[in-house]
């Protein structure tokens, strides 16, 4: 098989290095093929997933990814390359790119408390985030400044409310689309998981007492998916409750299902709850392909220390196993990992010890 190979930024290329070392263990039968991809490939070429990835991606079984650097536009323009700077480039994140170009529409964030792990907020919570991966809030559909049509139209259909009466030149618009297709699919990625995993329950996560257009179709079309699994326990929830109750009874949640800026949020709230981002993996996955990957940055003060812990890249590589059908050494490098974590010997930085990337990903593969 085929595998992307996708280091990008600061300590993403650290990372992967320690991944490959726990597939190497495994005796995984793969070709890693090295991809480009991140800021500094934006800075060089102008475009931070360049076409010779994209190409990379359209021919290979499954891509681990490391990290990259993102950056706001305003601060964009002076990092350009000289040849670059004056021409008329907008940096958008590759990653995001990547979902929408090869339709992953599931960003499926396993967040599992370790027995052993002093980092833990509860013993044995375990929860699964399925985010929608291409719509809502990050969608790119963005002006800045509004233009004067669009913002004719806002006030013309929609002249009982008073902000719109107020769009000028100095405001800003983002576009929260949500489909009801979009909604039906990862509602029955979560659901399908749920009962094919051993879990009973699901929890539909939106603010469609508020947003009642884009949040009210999804969890509607949510709601219509769960009569097909009457076995399962449905609920729903405010994502700002659910906050709330995740640190109150975390032991209550199983499977989450949110819209995509929702998901991006409380996964990350989940991830702190079983140790942090060096915990943390992802996967991005479609119909077809699937990009597995930390969901931590690309840390450029760390950049080169090897120091970072590699865990959530190591699990990262565990769920592309599975994606890949490879279960039984999926299951025996997350066997590894959990063995690591309960005799507590080897603990990078963010775990209060002082052992290397590459220590704890030796560590990881002498368990196999």
């Amino acid at each position: 098989m085929k595998i992307g190979w996708l280091p990008g930024d600061g300590i993403g290329a650290e990372v992967l290095v320690a991944a490959r070392i726990v597939l190497d263990k495994i005796k995984l039968d793969a070709e890693y093929i090295s991809g480009d991809i991140g800021w500094e490939f934006w800075r060089r070429e102008g475009d931070a997933l360049p076409p010779r990835t994209i190409d990379l991606l359209s021919h290979v079984d499954a891509a681990l990814f490391g990290a990259i650097t993102s950056k706001p536009v305003c601060a964009a323009e002076e990092e350009l390359i000289p040849a670059l700077q004056g021409k008329d480039l907008v940096y958008r994140s590759p990653i995001v790119r990547m979902r929408q170009l090869f339709d992953l529409y599931i960003c499926k964030r396993p967040c599992k408390a370790y027995p052993g792990n002093t980092l833990n907020f509860k013993e044995g919570i375990d929860i699964t985030v399925f985010r929608e991966n291409t719509e809502d809030l990050y969608a790119g559909v963005e002006f800045n400044p509004v233009p004067t049509e669009l913002s004719k139209m806002l006030t013309a259909l929609s002249s009982a409310y008073e902000p719109f009466e107020k769009i000028s030149t100095e405001t800003a618009l983002s576009c929260k689309i949500n489909t009801r297709k979009g909604s039906r699919r990862i509602a029955k990625a979560a659901f399908d998981f749920t009962r094919t995993c051993g879990k009973n329950s699901v929890t539909i996560v939106h603010k469609a007492n508020v947003v009642r257009a884009s949040d009210g179709l999804f969890l509607e079309t949510a709601k219509e998916v769960a009569k097909n699994y009457p076995e399962i326990t449905t609920d729903e929830a405010n994502v700002d409750a659910l906050c709330m109750w995740l640190l109150k009874n975390p032991l209550r949640y199983q499977v989450l299902v949110a819209p995509n800026l929702y998901g991006d949020i409380i996964s990350d709230l989940c991830a702190q709850m079983v140790g942090g981002l060096g915990f943390a993996c992802s996967g991005n996955i479609g119909d077809a392909r699937a990009v597995f990957e930390p969901t931590h940055g690309s840390a450029p003060k760390y950049a080169g220390q090897n120091k970072v812990n590699p865990i959530a890249t190591i699990l990262a590589a565990k769920m592309m196993l599975e994606w890949l059908g490879e279960k039984e050494k999926a299951d025996k490098v997350e066997g590894a990992v959990a063995a690591v974590i309960l005799e507590g010997k080897i603990k990078t930085y963010d775990m209060g010890g002082n052992h290397t990337t590459m220590e704890m990903a030796k560590a990881v593969a002498s368990k196999i």
